[in-house]
């Protein structure tokens, strides 16, 4: 039986039973990576246990692989310095296999891209104890065509959830289960059209996904700028055709700051007088580090703010799950638009989530993560204290990115020394909306991404490439 493994940036493909043959389908593996330049020369490799943990198998199988290629030369062993992959002359590869190996290395071999958590570490063994028991506990209607809204069971439990851990109002007959915050959004466009609202005001730095999802409704997006307090939302009033804005009021995204509380107050007052809507984006409420959480918007006025929650950071992306806390007034409309379109979330899946949130696992896997991603928010200050001292750090106190604030005009030259470093990340111009204007120059580091085997490497690279 043949297993594919991701790790430290490079696909290994091994077989699974026995441990030489393990050891020489991990030999093999890694020639193949440092051969096409999927593993490029200096690249430093996962120690032996943190591969081994990576890939399931025994500590000695992996160091045994490690000695026999320092033996052939693929790599280097040096006290200090850990296994990395040799200085060596790149072979000229054999004609049919120059275009696999040219997108082999567009590969990252680091990835710090925002936006993921550790997929690693899903809870593979709880979730699927959840899946059994919520399957032998289904009945009959789970498998119909059943309510767009959601299975009932799991409304109910997010409904308790949500308001114990974010504060947030939330009868199970208010909650619309959806397939993650973009298919949200793509319902939401077109209610606001059908409620004669043109104009949605969005934050000044956030995911140009979500702007085009509004545009595609054909709704205009005027910009409500951001500082060191969030947005500014003393603005709104000024921007006369703006029936409904989007923002990240716990954790803005990206920068990474909470919105105060007096522009919390005052998003709420302007939704209150002139009847628009808040469309609360709550997509990492869960992590927080070195402060109290915030509470979500929507505990201030649940019939002015719809609140949008997925799993996407707290599990994983790849469940398609998430919800939406709709005012008494939107529940119907919301869910005609869902019927009508689609479903979208597998019933079981919410059986599972139901049975997973309701049996405490969901809220240890919380507090693990919470630590893991403390862990590495932690070394990341801690090596930019050490070898890029010239660099400021901000947003760190919650989610699962930081900002890295450059000297004016670097950042595009950083990003071109990543890309050369094979390091995957971004600029916070990317995150700029086009009426912005001219901003700082940051980089947005996802230290949630990699797995813990990867993590040091990346960490490196992203060291290096740094002013």
């Amino acid at each position: 039986m043949t297993d594919s493994w991701a790790t430290f940036g490079a696909d290994l493909h091994l077989e699974t039973t026995g441990a030489p043959r393990l050891r020489a389908g991990l030999m093999d593996a890694l020639r193949e990576a440092v051969r096409t330049g999927r593993l490029a020369p200096g690249t430093r490799l996962p120690s032996s246990r943190g591969l081994a943990a990576d890939l399931g198998i025994a500590r000695n199988t992996v160091a045994d692989a490690y000695a026999e290629l320092v033996a052939e030369g693929w790599l280097t062993a040096r006290q200090g310095s850990g296994t990395r992959v040799a200085q060596r002359a790149e072979p000229r590869p054999p004609a049919g296999r120059t275009v696999r190996a040219r997108a082999a290395r567009s590969r990252p071999a680091h990835n710090l891209l925002g936006g993921s958590p550790d997929l690693s570490t899903f809870p593979r063994a709880d979730w699927l104890k959840a899946s059994r028991r919520a399957l032998s506990a289904a009945p009959n209607d789970a498998f119909g065509y059943g309510d767009p809204r959601g299975r009932i069971e799991l409304r109910t439990v997010l409904a308790g959830y949500l308001a114990r851990a974010r504060g947030v109002y939330a009868d199970p007959e208010r909650i619309m289960i959806c397939a993650g915050f973009v298919h949200a959004l793509k319902l939401m466009g077109p209610v606001l059209r059908k409620r004669r609202v043109r104009e949605v005001a969005v934050e000044s730095y956030g995911l140009d996904i979500h702007r085009n999802l509004l545009a595609d409704a054909g709704l205009r997006l005027p910009c409500l700028p951001v500082d060191g307090l969030g947005a500014r939302t003393g603005e709104l009033a000024a921007l006369r055709g703006v029936g409904a804005v989007l923002m990240t009021p716990a954790h803005q995204f990206p920068t990474g700051v909470p919105l105060h509380p007096d522009r919390r107050a005052a998003a709420v007052d302007w939704a209150r007088g002139t009847g628009g809507l808040i469309l609360e984006d709550d997509y990492d409420g869960e992590f927080r580090y070195d402060r109290q959480p915030v509470g979500a918007l929507q505990g201030l006025d649940p019939e002015r703010v719809v609140h949008l929650g997925t799993t996407s950071k707290s599990l994983a992306p790849g469940l398609r799950l998430g919800w939406m806390v709709l005012p008494d007034s939107l529940v119907g409309e919301v869910s005609e638009a869902k019927g009508m379109s689609d479903w979208s979330s597998s019933a079981l899946d919410q059986l599972t989530l139901a049975e997973f949130i309701e049996s405490g696992a969901y809220d240890r896997h919380v507090r693990s993560m919470r630590l893991r991603y403390r862990h590495r928010r932690d070394q990341l200050v801690e090596a930019l204290a050490e070898r890029a001292p010239g660099v400021r750090v901000s947003g760190i106190a919650a989610g699962l990115h930081a900002v890295l604030e450059l000297p004016e005009g670097t950042e595009p030259s950083v990003l071109r020394a990543a890309a050369w470093q094979g390091l995957a990340l971004e600029g916070i111009s990317r995150f700029r909306h086009p009426d912005a204007g001219p901003g700082r120059d940051a980089l947005v580091i996802g230290y949630g991404t990699p797995t813990d085997s990867a993590w040091s490497g990346a960490l490196d690279a992203l060291c290096r490439v740094l002013p």
